[in-house]
């Protein structure tokens, strides 16, 4: 297990924001990114029952791009990342912070209406 620190997740998490592709970047609109602990029982209920050892380590809450209507949404989506889950899941320090861009990565691939089948994380 690794420890990230709070600040140091905050940080690793902006890092993997700035790095994203500019043409992506100017896309993702009205949405909050939040670190979170721990995923709620709500975030758990999502899982792929055919993984049941599997630690929540981010979600998406929204209506991916594709899926919107024209009309702006009243409340911004959001993109959670838990930091327990990633820091239980990596064995040094360089592999949570891996496992945190990765999950960002994920998170906004969501966003983009991307299913789990179609990215490589």
């Amino acid at each position: 297990m690794s420890e990230l620190s709070r600040a140091e997740f905050e940080d690793v998490v902006a890092e993997a924001l700035d790095a994203l592709p500019q043409r992506f970047a100017r896309l993702v609109t009205n949405v909050a990114i939040a670190i979170e602990d721990e995923p709620t029982d709500d975030d758990l209920d999502t899982l792929d029952d055919a993984e049941p050892e599997s630690e929540l380590l981010g979600i998406y809450r929204g209506v991916a791009l594709p899926l919107r209507s024209h009309d702006p949404p009243l409340l911004p989506d959001e993109i959670a990342i838990f930091r327990g889950p990633i820091n239980r899941a990596a064995s040094s320090r360089e592999e949570a912070v891996e496992e945190v861009r990765a999950t960002v990565m994920h998170e906004l691939g969501h966003y983009f209406g991307l299913d789990d089948g179609e990215m490589p994380h």
